[in-house]
């Protein structure tokens, strides 16, 4: 008999351990290159999400990717379960638009969950490369983004703003931001373009050790750019940010990094994460970067939202009170 309620005991425990495990949940967030803020933020919330949400199954680790538009195809692959996107590549994504990766071929599958801050275009230039405007990059050799980058779709918008295309550059270098970084700082290329917020070690380490400029985008320019491709809002990036540099404050234009998922992911396991960042551990999240501390507000977390959002999503902003618009609600919650 004891021997029978042991052997109970042990079915009962492996049944349950299977049960267990066949409602884990593992997601893997896309970001961008380790010198960004993407991977510190995804890194960040992967670890919030280790931390409070593995006893309920639900596990995450952030990866190093080529950006905005890789981890929307990603999405779309399944190889990604939630990602850091910018908030025009997203809307290009889910509407089949802009970029050939996409056009046919939307993104369906891309919810959002909340914006998170501002992402500027940043422009720097050697000194010596006699870069001052951004028509001053005819023949020289400029970093327009990795491949796949959100990066790529905003250089080839400014130079379009200025009747220009990679063609006018002397190169148009691609490949990892780290790596650009370290072409301006050994004279190997003459400028670089980086969408990224404020603080990215892409743009600082640069500004620390190299004789740099930053080159603005003409306000006429600037006007252009929020007319044709309404996710651009005008930002200017205070003069001495960066080890003294900028002299004077720049403008330029900005996108908005936005926090999003797959469709795949469960409801429940969406709200979970957002309840988790959004309002348990709130002071936590922010603390994952200065740019959340600075520019995240739950009470902003829609603005600029350029894709329709996850369930889960809908669900927390709707308990926290906040209204959700009829634009933003998802296909499923519509039938």
């Amino acid at each position: 008999m004891k021997k029978g309620k042991l052997l109970l005991a042990a079915i009962l425990t492996l049944a349950l351990s299977g049960a267990g495990l066949a409602a884990k949940v593992f997601i893997t967030i896309g970001s961008g290159s380790t010198t960004g803020v993407y991977y510190p933020v995804a890194v960040g919330i992967a670890k919030l999400i280790n931390t409070y949400l593995s006893d309920e199954g639900i596990r995450a680790n952030a990866r190093s990717t080529g950006g905005s538009v890789y981890n929307a195809l990603a999405i779309a692959k399944g190889e990604l379960q939630m990602t850091m996107i910018q908030n025009d590549v997203a809307y290009y994504a889910y509407t089949g638009t802009v970029r050939e990766e996409f056009k046919g071929k939307p993104v369906k599958k891309l919810r959002g969950l909340a914006t998170l801050y501002p992402e500027p275009v940043q422009i720097i230039a050697r000194t010596d490369s006699g870069i001052r405007r951004i028509p001053d990059m005819k023949g020289k050799k400029v970093y327009v983004g990795d491949v796949g980058s959100g990066v790529e779709v905003n250089s080839r918008q400014i130079f379009e703003a200025y009747g220009m295309t990679f063609d006018d550059l002397g190169q148009a270098v691609r490949g990892r931001a780290n790596q650009a970084a370290q072409l301006l700082q050994d004279g190997r290329i003459d400028a670089l373009i980086y969408t990224a917020g404020l603080g990215t070690a892409t743009i600082a380490q640069p500004a620390l050790t190299t004789d740099i400029v930053f080159v603005p985008i003409d306000l006429d320019k600037i006007q252009y750019l929020m007319e044709k491709y309404p996710f651009y809002s005008q930002f200017i990036i205070p003069a001495g940010y960066y080890s003294g540099k900028p002299k004077v404050s720049v403008p330029t234009v900005t996108v908005k990094a936005t926090l999003a998922a797959s469709a795949d992911l469960p409801e429940e396991v969406v709200y979970k994460i957002m309840k988790l960042l959004f309002d348990e551990k709130f002071d936590e999240f922010k603390k994952i970067h200065s740019n959340l501390e600075k520019y995240f507000s739950l009470d902003k977390a829609l603005e600029g939202m350029s894709i329709p959002l996850h369930p889960g999503a809908v669900k927390f902003y709707q308990e926290k009170g906040i209204e959700v618009p009829e634009k933003l609600l998802p296909p499923e919650m519509k039938q």
